[in-house]
């Protein structure tokens, strides 16, 4: 039998990317009230965009646009990792915590760039 991509549920990528939001929803809650609608918000909306522009590149009719789709999706794991180290440094997490989620979104990004790199060769 063939493991063949019939959605975007199908994609590892896309489910560690959702699984991530998941993770970034729990954190978020011991951050400051102040925060709710700066850092919160912001690091929320951008893991968010990973999975979410992943699964809209799926839907597209053409490998150009599902590369543009993951191209984007590789600068929002970019941005959410900027956003964890700024919550890192305001000691909104612990030093464990940060370099596990991290770790996940370089992981993360890595599998991205390799899925890229696949559709651009083929």
């Amino acid at each position: 039998m063939t493991n063949k991509i019939k959605s975007f549920e199908d994609l590892e990528i896309w489910k560690l990317s959702h699984f991530l939001v998941l993770e970034i929803y729990k954190v978020v809650k011991s951050f400051p009230k102040s925060e709710d609608y700066i850092l919160t918000k912001q690091i929320i909306r951008s893991a968010q965009s990973i999975p979410a522009n992943i699964s809209e590149g799926m839907g597209r009719f053409s490998k150009k646009e599902f590369l543009q789709f993951l191209i984007i999706s590789r600068g929002s794991v970019e941005e959410t990792k900027y956003h964890l180290i700024l919550a890192k440094d305001l000691g909104y997490l612990e030093d464990n915590l940060f370099e596990e989620l991290k770790n996940n979104y370089t992981i993360l990004g890595k599998k991205i760039n390799s899925l890229i790199s696949s559709i651009k060769s083929k």
